[in-house]
């Protein structure tokens, strides 16, 4: 997903210490036992296991519902089949790389809306989430399949690092 600022005035540029108020706040709002995270990516693309990254660290903090994780990634071949195994009255909190503007590298894109998954490389897959955060784990360019191939996995590793605890922060279960 390539993240355009203007694109959206609910996306909101922000830093992992802000995550944990986005995330308190979907929490005072929806309990734990209700929300499911869906981590998008794939482990075979560098800049794109930042959702199974994400998915695995949210599972180790104890989320109840989490899809999309290293085991078990949710990745373009079965997005579709995969939300379908999300109960219609969970609240969904989609989390995908992305790649944006030299200015937002390393910064997180979080909003009350859905996000469009694998927009940057072209492919249409459907909007999902009620909240959404992408990370813009490099810079757009030309190429975004081969951005995504050759992206600093420590930076990846960082990212998801960062939302998985600003997720427990958030939602109280920090270890």
């Amino acid at each position: 997903m390539a993240i355009r600022e203007q694109a959206s005035r609910k996306r909101i540029k922000m830093d992992a210490g802000e995550l944990v108020r986005f995330f308190r706040d979907i929490a005072s709002r929806h309990p734990a036992e209700t929300v499911t995270f869906l981590c998008i990516g794939t482990d075979r693309s560098t800049g794109d296991a930042l959702g199974p990254l994400t998915g695995s660290g949210l599972q180790e903090y104890g989320f109840p519902h989490v899809m999309g994780t290293l085991p078990f990634p949710c990745d373009a071949d079965n997005l579709v089949a995969r939300i379908t195994e999300i109960p219609p009255d969970h609240i969904i909190i989609a989390i995908d790389a992305s790649l944006g503007p030299p200015h937002a590298l390393g910064a997180f894109f979080a909003a009350q809306e859905p996000l469009q998954p694998a927009q940057s490389i072209g492919l249409s897959l459907p909007a999902i989430g009620h909240y959404s955060v992408a990370a813009i784990v490099d810079l757009h360019g030309p190429k975004p399949y081969r951005t995504l191939q050759t992206t600093p996995l420590y930076r990846v590793m960082g990212m998801a690092g960062q939302i998985a605890t600003a997720a427990a922060k958030g939602f109280g279960l920090e270890k």
